[in-house]
């Protein structure tokens, strides 16, 4: 096992593997730009080291700066958290040249399932159900285009391969927005990723947001942990997860669970990792997959009893899995809601001082946060200032105890989305389960017109 690790990232992801670290044994190091210098986890470290200013690119995004603070602290690994760098694989690269464990997937890996094309086609060798759409990437012919929008069917989403976050896709409803939505997502894609390949896919109408967490280690050995729902979510930007999915039979999500952790023993993939799906019509169809930690594994965590952060630590540092597919059993719900530091009703970002930061607790609860009191929000990084998680026997106890949890939250000095939380917690759509990824947009624009009448 190592003796230390250099955690670098931020956050209640920083603070959460450096917990996991302390529970293993290893000493950790912390790194911090200058307006993190009084974080809760470069306190709690046993060594911290200043990376930069501000800006992410000088800090944090820093790769001369990051590899420095591993030699100069005679760190052993480095562990990237999510977001940032974590699936860079420059940065996996350079780790692992300049003498250190990244603590991750290969960069190969990283490389593969980072395009979209490649992902796709890996997948599609392995078995694992993709959306209907192009043979890879959409050729320069306009004509050949059109005939291939034909074949799939509208409306189709033309998609950057080296996109995420929401960006780089643009929905198409009929032929003649079809070329002008290639030429402008290209640009898009080129600016934003530096690679200008798009392709396409059949546009679902109306999918939930289904993901596959797997483990793997470099011995051959692949395993899945189940499946989690994440189709709440406002511009593609995730806001409730929860485990198990409701309304799918676990039979199904056996089979596409085996099928992923095949794709991982066949790509050689190492660590942790998530398969993202549309599912649709009783069909799963494969559109990414993130070959870092997530951030709703704690949900994950909660049914099935494994620590996914430790596991990550062990199989970077060469050992096997701990766990063979039939030790895995899935127990009771989780729900998780990710507590932002921003208007709840206009969603813009609000920075600043927290006068007064008291968080729940009672059976089932978990709170992952970096946030005290008196603690001074940035206005340079992302907006999520914790996640709140509630775990019970049955998906109804869970969502109870949600309610009561976010009603006990206490965080003044700063708006946040805890009353969007609670007024989804009581959304009947929601209660029942199953919407799909539209759902909370279509909601949210249905209050903005009653707002304006």
């Amino acid at each position: 096992m190592f003796e230390k690790i250099l955690i670098a990232n931020r956050g209640e992801i920083a603070l959460r593997v450096l917990r996991a670290c302390r529970e293993l044994g290893i000493k950790t190091v912390a790194v911090h730009s200058e307006p993190d210098a009084e974080a809760k986890y470069v306190k709690l470290a046993d060594e911290s080291v200043c990376i930069g200013p501000a800006s992410s690119t000088l800090s944090y995004l820093n790769i001369p700066a990051l590899i420095s603070a591993a030699e100069v602290t005679d760190s052993e690994a480095i562990h990237p958290g999510y977001g940032f760098l974590s699936e860079n694989a420059d940065f996996a690269e350079r780790v692992e040249q300049s003498g250190f464990v990244f603590i991750g997937p290969r960069a190969e890996t990283i490389r593969l399932m980072g395009d979209k094309v490649s992902a796709k086609d890996a997948m599609k060798a392995a078995g694992v159900p993709c959306v209907p759409g192009s043979e890879g990437a959409l050729p320069e012919d306009p004509k050949e285009i059109v005939k291939i929008a034909r074949a799939v069917g509208y409306p189709v989403i033309i998609k950057a391969a080296g996109g995420g976050g929401g960006r780089g896709m643009r929905v198409v409803h009929t032929e003649a927005a079809l070329l002008n939505a290639v030429t402008t997502t290209r640009s898009e894609a080129g600016a934003f990723f530096g690679n200008p390949v798009v392709y396409m896919e059949k546009f679902l109408e109306n999918p939930r947001h289904v993901e596959i967490q797997i483990l793997a280690d470099q011995h051959g050995s692949a395993i899945h942990l189940g499946e989690r729902d994440c189709s709440m979510q406002r511009r593609h930007q995730k806001v409730i997860e929860e485990a198990p999915a409701p309304g799918i039979e676990r039979r199904h999500i056996l089979r596409i669970g085996e099928r992923c952790a095949e794709a991982c023993r066949k790509i050689g993939y190492r660590g942790a990792g998530t398969f993202e799906f549309l599912y649709e019509n009783g069909e799963f169809y494969f559109i990414e997959m993130n070959t870092r930690v997530q951030v709703e594994h704690p949900v994950t965590e909660l049914i099935t009893g494994v620590d996914i952060v430790q596991e990550q630590i062990r199989v970077a540092a060469g050992q096997k899995l701990r766990y063979k597919q039939k030790d895995i059993e899935f127990r009771g719900h989780a729900v998780e809601c990710r507590i932002n530091a921003e208007d709840p009703f206009k969603f813009t970002p609000c920075p600043g001082k927290i006068s007064n930061w008291h968080v729940p607790g009672g059976p089932g609860i978990r709170v992952d946060s970096h946030v005290y009191n008196g603690y001074t929000v940035p206005q340079h990084y992302d907006s999520m200032i914790g996640k709140l998680i509630a775990y019970g026997d049955t998906r109804d106890q869970a969502i109870r105890r949600m309610r009561i949890a976010l009603s006990e939250m206490l965080v003044e000095g700063i708006k946040t989305n805890i009353p969007l939380h609670q007024e989804l917690m009581l959304d009947a759509r929601f209660v029942e389960g199953g919407t799909s990824i539209h759902y909370l947009e279509h909601k949210l624009a249905g209050r903005n017109e009653v707002s304006k009448t």
